[in-house]
């Protein structure tokens, strides 16, 4: 645990295979019989019934505003901790927070985007804020939720978050509000403090080639590039396997180690290919990949994704007045499998907590990360997102 005079920030793990045990073993970790919490943050992996996890939480914290989603995969400042549970905990009389959820992001991305952010309204003038956003990682227009959350705010309040990751066993993403346990949402929580946050966002995909022009796309397809077919410019252009071209298992590994860069505002952004239609020839993507722009392939190594980690928490530490309370991260889960057994997530995890040992950091792998500090959108893949509490 970390504080200042008024403000603090405890994080706390555990596994098993009792998910209420495990939810009350992390909550009673980060809280450490501190009275005055303000915000939990909980990240759960799937597989646990979680439902009995906030049973478990809730025993400990009582009614204390609470969020979270489900995972992919978990981690502290120590190291990953899949199929497990990590809580952190906001305290102190230096923080206010003001929650939200809203359903049905699927049938009206814009509008709950939105309606979830209106919270922001309800926080006090002065001060330092952000907005955290945690949203169904199934959802397909997910950069129209972000479209929403500027209707609402403008440009005037950073965002940070990601995307719930579905369960494997049957595809549902989860995200937590209070007592609920929610599907098809949006959960927002507006942070108000009287010391800085600050955010960073990096990919260490590089762009491979020359650029292509995207002459056919929309409603989460890109059906031509340079006016061919686009799953066949794509895998032709990165020497796909004969396999990838047919089977949908087979192309959506190797599409999972290569997604293509687009150009924003705020630099080049990493953007998943989530499938392909091999009637049509197109490729998917749950981002916007906008017609008439360009994009390029990518390449990353683990050289270059541990870097980015580095970058992504120096840029979120550099606004603040100090070293930061805490860290909370969204860790794309294609990087997680890009960096495999070999290099670890531990030597990522090791560069986002920095050299304190003994700093507050609570992360999930996510399925689509949200950062933004200017400018309309903040939507990423294969990025990591931190969000430093100063």
């Amino acid at each position: 645990m970390t504080q200042s005079d008024t403000r603090w920030m405890g994080v706390g793990s555990a596994t098993g295979p009792d998910a209420e045990t495990a939810g009350t073993r992390a909550a009673r970790a980060a809280l450490r019989d501190r009275e005055d919490s303000r915000l939990i943050v909980l990240f759960g992996n799937p597989r646990h019934d979680l439902i009995s996890v906030l049973r478990g939480v809730t025993k400990v914290t009582g009614d204390v505003p609470l969020v979270g989603c489900s995972t992919a995969g978990e981690f502290t400042g120590a190291g990953p901790i899949f199929d497990g549970v990590v809580v952190a905990v906001l305290g102190g009389s230096g923080f206010q927070f003001e929650t939200r959820a809203v359903e049905g992001i699927s049938r009206r991305p814009r509008e709950v985007g939105a309606e979830a952010t209106e919270s922001a309204a309800s926080l006090p003038g002065g001060g330092h804020t952000a907005m955290l956003m945690v949203m169904d990682g199934r959802a397909e227009r997910q950069e129209e939720v972000l479209r929403g959350a500027y209707d609402t705010l403008g440009a005037t309040i950073p965002l940070i978050g990601g995307c719930a990751a579905p369960s494997p066993a049957d595809d549902t993403a989860f995200l937590l509000h209070d007592g609920k346990v929610l599907t098809d949402a949006l959960v927002t929580v507006a942070m108000h403090s009287e010391a800085p946050f600050g955010i960073g966002v990096a990919h260490g995909y590089e762009p491979v080639g020359d650029p292509i022009l995207v002459t056919r796309s929309g409603q989460g397809r890109i059906m031509e590039l340079d006016d061919r077919p686009a799953l066949d410019v794509y895998l032709d252009r990165l020497g796909g396997p004969d396999d990838a071209y047919r089977d949908p298992e087979a192309f959506a590994l190797f599409a999972l180690e290569h997604p293509v860069c687009v150009d924003r505002r705020s630099g080049r952004e990493a953007r998943l290919i989530s499938g392909a239609d091999f009637a049509t020839r197109a490729l998917m993507s749950p981002a916007d990949i906008p017609e008439g722009g360009t994009l390029w392939l990518s390449s990353s190594s683990a050289g270059t994704l541990l870097d980015s980690a580095a970058s992504a928490r120096a840029d979120a530490v550099r606004p603040l007045d100090g070293e930061p309370l805490g860290m909370l991260a969204f860790d794309g889960v294609g990087r997680m499998m890009m960096l495999g057994t070999e290099f670890g997530p531990e030597n990522e995890i090791r560069r986002l907590a920095g050299d304190d040992p003994d700093l507050p950091v609570a992360g999930c792998y996510s399925a689509g990360e949200i950062a933004r500090t200017r400018g309309i959108n903040g939507f990423h893949n294969y990025a990591v997102a931190v969000l430093a509490v100063g």
